[in-house]
């Protein structure tokens, strides 16, 4: 596959982003060299194109044949197959290191590292699970895949911003996935906020009348901003199991907000 060498550096981060934060066996057909695993974040919300759309696909399809109680449960197992839980997990070890660490940063970082799942990662999980999945069903299956949709790529947009805003607590050698991120640029800037927006925009002309759209964007980004001085407080920096806590986290910060408006 020839490609010229004006394209070929983000051609490389876009097939990087998808090979690393999904579990489709797109290496098999393109492998990019390692550096441009560090530019995956800057492509991170255009794979939620894929996983948003996967799910809410998956939401549409089920309910049309079986409770949408049903649908949800199969839309939210595609999307861990499809991620292969890569965020559950960071979510799960974020509640464990800092619910076991305290204040002390070593240990914290020695408990995200450990595979081990414990009471705090269980107990984060249940609870993250029962609220999207009441989320989901309280809405009608049209409303809830549209909310999906928009809310993950959203979510990872602002998510991205943490790369920017603290550096990496662990060193490549002793990160889970031995990859670092950079930081980004004006025009990663600009793509990454296109790539979360848009969702966002087509969702917010669907239903209109029905939501608030700045409250749409500025209830997510206040929950982004209180976990990045949450994690900031204790690591001054962040790990990929930051990030994926983060990120589910105001993706369902998103989701609720859209649920409190369609319910009124």
């Amino acid at each position: 596959m020839h490609i010229s060498h004006d394209t070929s550096k983000w051609y490389d981060s876009v097939w990087a982003a998808f090979i690393f934060f999904t579990r489709l066996p797109l290496w098999r057909i393109y492998q990019p060299p390692k550096e441009a695993y560090a530019t995956v974040v800057e492509f991170w919300p255009l794979t939620g194109w894929l996983t948003g759309g996967v799910t809410a696909g998956t939401l549409l399809l089920v309910s049309e044949i079986a409770p949408l109680q049903i649908a949800a449960v199969l839309a939210i197992a595609v999307r861990l197959l499809v991620t292969g839980a890569l965020h559950e997990d960071g979510l799960a070890d974020f509640a464990d290191g800092f619910g076991g660490g305290g204040h002390d940063r070593s240990r914290i970082l020695a408990i995200m590292k450990d595979s081990r799942i414990g009471t705090y990662g269980v107990t984060m999980l249940i609870m993250y699970f029962t609220l999207l999945f009441f989320s989901l069903i309280s809405m009608t299956p049209q409303e809830a895949a549209m909310t999906i949709a928009a809310a993950d790529p959203y979510s990872k947009m602002l998510t991205a911003q943490l790369v920017q805003m603290m550096p990496y607590a662990r060193n490549e050698e002793t990160a889970k996935n031995h990859t670092v991120y950079r930081k980004f640029g004006i025009w990663a800037g600009i793509s990454l906020l296109l790539q979360g927006l848009l969702p966002l925009g087509c969702y917010s002309w669907y239903m209109a009348g029905r939501m608030d759209w700045q409250m749409l964007v500025f209830v997510p980004a206040a929950a982004m901003y209180f976990l990045y001085l949450f994690v900031w407080r204790r690591l001054r920096g962040y790990t990929g199991d930051c990030c994926g806590a983060v990120c589910l986290l105001t993706e369902l910060a998103t989701i609720l907000t859209a649920v409190i408006y369609i319910g009124r």
